[in-house]
C-alpha cells in the first residue's frame, strides 16, 4: 500500500499514474520498475475487409489456402490475429506504457507508407499512430512511453532510414538519448517522455535509438503452462530492461478444435489465472524481478492496475 495515501498504487488514475507516483520513486531506474505493455499492440486497426494480403511470415500453406479459400480462410485468421481491440490512445489511457510495434512495408506496394503487421496489415500508417502518440504526449507531459520496433518485415536499408526520420520529426525534443538515466526524474528534468527501442543494428549509429528490449515469449496456449515457462526462466536471472509477455499464443490444434472461439475468449477465461501469478510477483533489481509485462486486450481486464500495484512492493521495501 502507498504509505502516502493509504491507498494501492493500482487504484491510481491509469491515465497519469507515472506523474502521480509518490516521490520515493521518482530515483528508480524505469527496469526496476513494473510497466504494463501492450503485445502486438496495433492490431485494432488490422485490414478486415480483405483487402489487405497475408503477411509473409505466415506459413507458405496459409498464404496458399489464403488466395483459393479467401472467404473460409479470413474469417479465421482475423478471430485469433487481433490482440488489441482498443485504439492508441485508449491504450495508453488506459496506462500501458510499453508499445510492441511490429513494421513492415506491404509487398508489390510503390509507396514508402510503413504499416502493422499480424496475420494481415493495417489500415493505418506507422506515420498515422505515431502521431496520435505524440498528440496524447502533448497532453501528459509526465508520462513515459516505450515504443518497441521490431520484426521488420521488407523493410531495406532506404525504408528503415525514413522510418528513423520519422520517429525524428514527430517526438524532436520527446526522444530520449541513451546516454541518459532512465528514472522519472531526469526524463521529467529532461523534457523526455519517449525511448524508442529499435531490433537492428543501425542502433549503435544513432544515440536516440535504444537496444531492443527483450521479449520474454512462452509460446504456450495454456496459463499453467505459460507461468510454469516463466518461473524456470525467472530462475536463470533477467537482463536490465526486458518484457514478460502473459500473451498465449495459439497452434493450429486449438484452432481447429475450438473453430467458434476466438484469441479474445482464449484470453479472457484465462486472465483470473494470470492475473493471480502476476500479482506474486516483484519488481526491482533482484534475480527473479519482472519488469515490463505485457498482455493482450489489456482494456478488457484489471491487467494495468494489476501491474501497476506491483510497485507498491518497491515502497514497502524504502520504507
Amino acid at each position: 500500500m502507498s504509505s502516502m495515501s493509504g491507498l494501492s498504487l493500482g487504484e491510481l488514475p491509469m491515465e497519469s499514474w507515472m506523474s502521480q507516483l509518490p516521490g520515493a520513486l521518482w530515483d528508480t531506474p524505469l527496469e526496476h520498475l513494473a510497466i504494463p505493455g501492450s503485445h502486438n499492440a496495433i492490431t485494432y486497426c488490422l485490414d478486415t475487409n480483405d483487402r489487405s494480403p497475408v503477411d509473409l511470415t505466415q506459413p507458405h500453406m496459409l498464404q496458399k489456402l489464403d488466395k483459393y479459400m479467401k472467404p473460409l480462410i479470413r474469417p479465421f485468421l482475423y478471430k485469433w490475429a487481433i490482440t488489441q481491440d482498443s485504439p492508441i490512445k485508449q491504450q495508453l489511457d488506459c496506462g500501458v506504457r510499453y508499445c510492441d510495434l511490429r513494421i513492415a512495408h506491404r509487398p508489390n506496394d510503390s509507396s514508402t507508407d510503413l504499416y502493422f503487421y499480424h496475420g494481415v496489415y493495417t489500415t493505418l500508417t506507422v506515420e498515422m499512430v505515431l502521431m496520435e502518440i505524440k498528440e496524447w504526449l502533448d497532453d501528459h507531459p509526465k508520462e513515459v512511453v516505450i515504443l518497441s520496433f521490431s520484426h521488420f518485415l521488407g523493410l531495406n536499408h532506404e525504408l528503415h532510414a525514413l522510418l528513423l526520420t520519422t520517429i525524428r520529426n514527430i517526438f524532436s525534443s520527446k526522444l530520449c538519448p541513451k546516454t541518459e538515466m532512465l528514472t522519472l526524474r531526469n526524463l521529467w528534468a529532461l523534457g523526455c517522455s519517449v525511448i524508442v527501442s529499435y531490433e537492428h543494428n543501425i542502433v549503435s549509429c544513432h544515440s536516440d535509438l535504444w537496444p531492443h528490449i527483450p521479449y520474454w515469449w512462452a509460446n504456450k496456449c495454456q496459463a499453467e503452462a505459460l507461468i510454469e515457462a516463466f518461473e524456470h526462466r525467472k530462475k536463470h536471472g533477467r537482463p536490465g530492461f526486458f518484457v514478460t509477455g502473459i500473451n498465449l499464443t495459439e497452434d493450429l490444434k486449438y484452432i481447429c478444435t475450438h473453430p467458434t472461439e476466438s484469441l479474445k475468449d482464449l484470453v479472457m477465461s484465462t486472465y483470473p489465472i494470470l492475473l493471480s501469478w502476476v500479482k506474486e510477483q516483484t519488481p526491482g533489481s533482484r534475480e527473479d524481478s519482472l519488469n515490463i509485462i505485457a498482455g493482450d486486450f489489456i482494456s478488457e481486464s484489471q491487467f494495468v492496475p494489476t501491474v501497476v500495484a506491483l510497485n507498491d512492493k518497491l515502497l514497502n521495501w524504502s520504507t
